[in-house]
């Protein structure tokens, strides 16, 4: 590494369609750009709008799902977050998770049971990024929060619904750089109900509802 000018690693599995070409080291040039590709039978094919290729087979509207907006590199990408909140059949709960931090998911429970009174003591939470997302920013806390307790209330959110935030061990929820570029990349894929954090200002968009909060006991109760 210390040798060439540049690094590269292309992310995905056997599983996926979707490979994501990123610069560890770029002696010349910017280390925060991504490349989103499509595994075809002619090889690897640029996703030319990645967003809407990950929503495109999105289910029903069903209480858990949520989608929320992260940033890979500079460039704004909605993925699906799915929570599945269910009565234990062991005496420990077993909690689970793909493409997200299962530690990080063990801190959000306890911030959900503790300040937003969720009793998730004797519940399995599973928690699935669609896609084969693998999610590291703290900007999908609240995405991650809002769909374990609309699976644990059953309600669900509504297609056109979309989160981001990161919550602190408090509850509160923070403000995420690049709060301009996830609104728009929102938008242009059709959300209509935008929830930020509080106290970040934002372009005022016609026809959206933005919703903002300052906690997340505030959020569920809303």
């Amino acid at each position: 590494e210390h040798l060439v000018d540049t690094v590269l690693y292309l992310e995905g599995d056997q599983y996926h369609t979707y490979r994501i070409l990123r610069a560890v080291k770029n002696r010349f040039g910017a280390t925060d750009e991504v490349g989103i590709f499509e595994m075809e039978g002619v090889g690897l094919i640029s996703v030319a709008n990645p967003s809407a290729a990950l929503l495109r087979e999105r289910g029903e509207d069903m209480p858990g799902n949520v989608v929320t907006c992260i940033m890979e590199g500079t460039r704004p990408l909605l993925v699906e977050v799915q929570a599945l909140v269910h009565k234990t059949t062991f005496g420990y709960p077993v909690r689970k998770a793909s493409g997200f931090d299962l530690n990080r998911l063990h801190l959000l429970t306890a911030v959900l049971e503790k300040r937003a009174g969720l009793t998730l003591a004797q519940y399995d939470i599973h928690l699935n990024i669609v896609g084969g997302i693998k999610i590291q920013e703290p900007a999908a806390d609240l995405a991650v929060c809002l769909a374990i307790a609309s699976s644990y209330k059953d309600k669900s959110l509504g297609r056109d619904t979309i989160v981001f935030g990161e919550v602190g061990l408090g509850g509160e929820v923070r403000s995420v750089r690049h709060n301009e570029k996830r609104i728009k990349e929102s938008i242009d894929l059709g959300m209509k109900r935008i929830i930020v954090p509080a106290g970040k200002k934002t372009t005022e968009q016609t026809g959206v509802n933005m919703i903002e909060v300052k906690n997340i006991e505030e959020l569920i109760k809303k």
